[in-house]
C-alpha cells in the first residue's frame, strides 16, 4: 500500500496576510456555503480548492496575483447593486474582511501548494522483472518459417507456422472448403455482405488458378471493404454520436469522424492527427476530423465539478489510446501502482499530462443539473473550414442587441426572492426571463455558430497552457501529489523515443512512440486484431489486453512474422489481409474431426476454419441486399446533424425520431445513426457493440429473442414482402422462384426435396390465407389545458415541461395485398430465420 505524507510549500509572503490564518477562514464563513465541494458549485467556482480557485469558474480566474483591481473576487464582493454583490444570502463582508482579501491579492494571493509524497508500493519491486520477462514487452523478431514434414501443402509462410505446431501434436488440417463456401465466406469477411447470385456464377465460371486472388483484390477494392473493416475499428474506437452517461448530449458532428475512418480504411492510410503539416484546408479539415477519436467518448457532463470532469475525460482518453493501440489497462494505475503490469501510477500521470495539454473540443461541458443549452461550449468545438459567416449585420445588431437585455434581466432576477416567488401559473417569476433568454440565445446562435450551422468538428486542439500534471492521490482530482514530467509508458522500451517538445501538448511524439517501427506492441495488436476478424479468435484471445493477465499467443512465433511483415508494408491492412485471406489455412473447410477435436477442442492450432455468426450490422444489410432494397450509396452526413446539443432523453421527441429514421433507412447499418442508449431497432437482438468502452471482440451470442426478431419483427417482414415482390415480378415458375430465393438469401441453389418443401410450403400458405381484420380505431386523447401565461414578459413554452411520456414509436403492421404475397413473403422470411442465414461457415 503507498502512505501519502501531506507537505505544505508556500511560497515567500510578501506582506504579513498569512493565507490559513487570515484568509481561508474568510473563504469558509462566507463563501462555501455556495462556492466549495459540498455543494453545486455557483457559476462553477470553487474557493475550497486551490486548483478550481485559480482555474476560476464561467466568469474567469477569481483573482488575478498581484492586481486586486482587476480581480473578480473582489470586484464581486464590492459590488454596488446587492442584487449583483457577493454573497447573495447572507451580510456583505466587513471592510476588515475586504482589507485582508485585497492585501492578500496584492502581495501575490499566496496559496499554499498541498502536494502528497507518496512510499513507492511493494508490487513495483517486481516491475524490472515483468519488463525482463512478459512475452508482449520483448522486442519484435523476425522468424523464419519453420520447416514442415508435408511441405506440399502450405501455400504461404502463414501455412508453414500453422502447420508445424500441428505436426508437433500429430494433427493434420481437414481438407479445403468448397468453392461456393469459399466465396460467401470471404465475401462476408471482407465486406460485411453476401456475394450476389452474379458474383458467386462469375468465381464459379472462372477456373483460372488466379481467380481467386482476382476476387479477393476485388472484394480489397471495393468501397464496401472500408464499410466493413471501418467498423471493426469503430468498435475499438467507441464511436457514438451522443454524450451517453446521466445527460445524453447529441454530437452532431460525429458522422465526420465516421466517414473518415471509413475513407482512412479505403485509402489504406496510416494514422494521422492535427499536429501534421496541412498543403490545403481540405487536408487541415481531415487531420482536425482523426482526432474525433480522443473527443467522441462518453462524457459525465453532470459531474459537479470541472477538475473532476477534465480527469475523468482524460482517464476515458488514456484507456481509449492504450487498449485500442498497445493493449494494455494503462486506466488501473490511475488510482494506485498497477497491481500485474509494470505500469506505476508516474506512467499514467505522465500520459495524463499530455492531455491535460489538450483541449478536449467535443463541444460540451459539465453542469450538474444543467438545462437547455448550459451543456453546449460553442468555443470547444473546431471549425470546418467551409464555414462562411452570412448573417445580414442589421439582423444580427438587433438580435445581439435584444440578447443582451434579455441576459441583463434574467441576472438581475435569477436567484432572488422576487424570481424564486410562485407566480399564478405555478410557476416560478423568473422563468419567463429564463426561458426568453434562451430563446434568443438559440437564435443567436443559429445566425453566428458554426456549430449550429452544421460546420463545426468534434476533436481536440493543443490547450492554450501547456504543461506537466499532479499526481492525484487515490484518483481524487483535487488531492495532488507531486509533478510528473510528460511522458510515456516504462513498461517497453521503445528505442529512439522522440522528446517532448516543451511548446506542444506531446500528443504528436506520443502518435510517433506509439507508431514506431521499434514498438513491440503496436504491430503485433494490429495483426492480432486483423487475425481475430478473419479466423474467429485472436492469436492472442485477449485482443484489447496484452498484459499478465491476458492471454499469451498460440503461435507467438507466427504473430511476430505477421507483426514484421505489416511494418515491411508499410502499416497496410489491406496487404495483412489479402496475405492472411490466401493463406490455405484460411481456405480451410470447416469440417469437425473427432480425433482433432479430443486434442484441441477450441481450435486454437486452426486444425480447421471456425464458423461464425453474422454480426448485427451483417444480418441486417444482409436482409436488406437480398431484399433489393439495400441503398449502396453512403447517404450525406447523419440523422443526428440535426439535433442540437441539449439533453436528449430515452423517451422523448428526439430518440423517437432517431429511431423512425433508423428504421425508415435503407443504407448500411454503418450508416445508422448511433445514438449512446438509443440503438437501432433492426440491430438490438444480434449484440450490437456497446460504444462505451474500446471492444476489439464483441459478444456473439445465440439465444432465442434473435430466431424471435426473424420471426416477428416489422423489419424483416417489410423486406421479405419486398422480396415476395420482386420473386412474383420473376415471370419464371414458382420452381425458378424459389431457387432465386435461395441464391439470394442463402447463396445456393435449394436440394430437390428442399425445393419440393418450399413448393408444397408456398402453395398451402396461399389457399389457407386470410387477411387479418383491420386494427381497430385508437380513441382521441383529450389534449391536456393549457397553463395560464405568465404576466411577462411573453415566451414559449417550457421546454424542460413537456410530456414525459413519450415513447418509442409503434412499428407498423405489416400487410400483404393478397395470398400469393403473403405466402411468398412468409417462406422468404422463414429462409430469413434459418440457422443457415445467420452463420458463415
Amino acid at each position: 500500500m503507498r502512505t501519502p505524507v501531506l507537505i505544505l510549500i508556500a511560497l515567500p509572503l510578501f506582506g504579513g496576510v498569512d493565507f490559513e490564518s487570515k484568509v481561508r477562514p474568510i473563504l469558509v464563513g462566507r463563501c462555501y456555503a455556495c462556492h466549495s465541494a459540498a455543494t453545486k458549485p455557483a457559476g462553477f467556482l470553487r474557493v475550497d480548492d486551490r486548483t478550481g480557485f485559480f482555474r476560476g469558474g464561467d466568469s474567469g480566474p477569481a483573482v488575478v496575483p498581484g492586481k486586486p483591481e482587476a480581480s473578480l473576487l473582489l470586484q464581486r464582493i464590492e459590488h454596488a447593486d446587492p442584487r449583483r454583490r457577493m454573497p447573495r444570502e447572507s451580510p456583505a463582508l466587513n471592510a476588515e474582511e475586504i482589507a485582508t482579501l485585497k492585501t492578500w491579492i496584492a502581495e501575490g494571493a499566496v496559496w499554499p501548494v498541498e502536494t502528497l509524497t507518496v512510499a513507492p508500493a511493494k508490487n513495483t519491486a517486481g516491475y524490472p522483472q515483468l519488463r525482463a520477462k512478459h512475452w508482449a514487452f520483448q522486442p519484435l523478431q523476425k522468424p523464419a518459417p519453420p520447416p514442415v514434414a508435408n511441405r506440399a501443402w502450405p501455400a504461404t509462410a502463414v501455412d508453414q507456422f500453422l502447420l508445424a505446431k500441428l505436426e508437433q501434436k500429430q494433427l493434420k488440417p481437414v481438407g479445403d472448403a468448397d468453392r461456393l463456401t469459399l466465396v460467401r465466406r470471404v465475401t462476408y469477411d471482407l465486406t460485411g455482405l453476401p456475394p450476389t447470385p452474379a458474383e458467386v456464377d462469375a468465381f464459379l465460371a472462372d477456373r483460372s488458378p488466379e481467380a481467386y486472388a482476382k476476387l479477393v483484390d476485388r472484394l480489397l477494392a471495393s468501397p464496401r471493404f472500408g464499410e466493413r473493416w471501418g467498423r471493426h475499428w469503430l468498435d475499438v474506437a467507441r464511436y457514438g454520436e451522443s454524450s451517453g452517461p446521466s445527460r445524453n448530449i447529441p454530437y452532431p458532428h460525429a458522422w465526420r469522424y465516421r466517414d473518415y475512418v471509413l475513407d482512412a480504411v479505403n485509402r489504406d492510410v496510416p494514422y494521422t492527427g492535427d499536429l501534421l503539416p496541412a498543403a490545403t484546408p481540405a487536408e487541415r479539415d481531415r487531420l482536425l476530423i482523426a482526432t474525433g477519436f480522443l473527443a467522441l467518448g462518453p462524457k459525465d457532463v453532470n459531474q459537479r465539478f470541472r477538475e473532476r470532469f477534465q480527469m475523468d475525460n482524460v482517464a476515458e482518453q488514456i484507456d481509449t489510446v492504450t487498449r485500442s493501440t498497445v493493449a494494455l489497462t494503462v486506466s488501473c494505475a490511475r488510482c494506485h501502482d498497477h497491481k500485474f503490469d509494470p505500469i506505476p501510477t508516474a506512467d499514467y500521470y505522465a500520459l495524463a499530462g499530455i492531455f491535460t495539454s489538450t483541449d478536449d473540443a467535443a463541444g460540451v461541458r459539465n453542469k450538474m443539473g444543467g438545462a437547455g443549452l448550459d451543456y453546449y461550449d460553442p468555443a470547444m468545438l473546431l471549425r470546418h473550414s467551409a464555414y462562411r459567416p452570412n448573417a445580414d449585420p442589421a439582423t444580427l445588431s438587433r438580435l445581439e442587441s435584444d440578447l443582451a437585455t434579455a441576459k441583463a434581466e434574467w441576472e438581475a432576477i435569477r436567484g432572488t426572492p422576487e424570481g424564486l416567488k410562485i407566480a399564478a401559473n405555478g410557476r416560478p417569476t423568473q422563468q419567463p426571463y429564463r426561458l426568453k433568454f434562451e430563446r434568443l440565445h438559440k437564435e443567436w446562435l443559429s445566425l453566428t455558430d458554426p456549430g449550429t450551422l452544421g460546420y463545426a468538428i468534434h476533436g481536440v486542439r493543443d490547450a492554450k497552457q501547456i504543461g506537466d500534471t499532479n499526481i492525484r492521490v487515490r484518483g481524487e482530482a483535487e488531492l495532488l501529489g507531486p509533478v510528473v514530467p510528460r511522458g510515456f509508458l516504462t513498461a517497453f522500451a521503445v528505442p529512439d523515443a522522440p522528446p517532448l517538445n516543451p511548446a506542444q501538448s506531446g500528443r504528436l511524439e506520443l502518435a510517433q512512440w506509439l507508431t514506431s517501427d521499434r514498438n513491440p506492441l503496436t504491430p503485433r495488436v494490429v495483426v492480432n486484431r486483423i487475425w481475430q476478424h478473419l479466423y474467429g479468435e485472436g492469436l492472442v484471445k485477449t485482443v484489447d489486453n496484452f498484459g499478465l493477465t491476458g492471454d499469451r499467443p498460440s503461435h507467438p512465433e507466427l504473430l511476430d512474422h505477421l507483426a514484421s511483415q505489416f511494418l515491411a508494408d508499410g502499416w497496410s491492412i489491406k496487404k495483412t489481409v489479402r496475405r492472411l485471406v490466401l493463406s490455405r489455412s484460411y481456405r480451410l473447410a470447416s469440417t469437425k474431426v473427432p480425433a482433432n477435436l479430443e486434442v484441441d477442442p477450441a481450435n486454437r492450432l486452426v486444425w480447421r476454419h471456425a464458423p461464425r455468426r453474422l454480426d448485427a450490422e451483417e444480418v441486417r444489410d444482409s436482409i436488406l441486399l437480398s431484399s433489393g432494397r439495400l441503398i449502396l450509396n453512403p447517404p450525406a452526413a447523419s440523422p443526428a446533424q440535426a439535433l442540437s446539443m441539449i439533453e436528449m432523453r430515452d423517451n422523448g421527441p428526439e430518440s423517437r425520431a432517431i429511431i423512425e429514421q433508423a428504421d425508415g433507412s435503407l443504407s448500411r447499418s454503418v450508416y445508422l445513426p448511433l445514438l449512446r442508449g438509443v440503438t437501432p431497432r433492426a440491430l438490438e437482438a444480434f449484440d450490437p457493440v456497446t460504444q462505451t468502452l474500446v471492444t476489439g471482440q464483441r459478444d456473439t451470442t445465440t439465444v432465442p429473442t434473435q430466431a424471435l426478431f426473424l420471426m416477428n419483427s416489422t423489419f424483416v417482414r417489410q423486406q421479405s414482402l419486398a422480396l415476395a415482390g420482386e420473386l412474383l415480378a420473376h415471370a419464371g415458375s414458382d420452381a425458378d422462384r424459389i431457387r432465386q430465393a435461395y441464391r439470394r438469401i442463402l447463396n445456393r441453389l435449394p436440394t430437390p426435396e428442399e425445393l419440393d418443401r418450399a413448393a408444397s410450403f408456398v402453395h398451402e400458405y396461399a389457399v389457407a390465407y386470410r387477411p387479418p381484420p383491420p386494427p381497430p380505431a385508437v380513441p382521441a386523447i383529450a389534449a391536456k389545458p393549457a397553463a395560464t401565461p405568465a404576466a411577462s414578459p411573453a415566451i414559449p413554452a417550457d421546454p424542460d415541461n413537456i410530456d414525459r411520456t413519450d415513447i418509442r414509436p409503434a412499428e407498423p403492421e405489416i400487410r400483404p395485398a393478397h395470398a400469393q404475397a403473403a405466402a411468398w413473403m412468409s417462406f422468404a422470411q422463414a429462409l430469413y430465420a434459418s440457422a443457415e442465414f445467420r452463420f458463415v461457415l
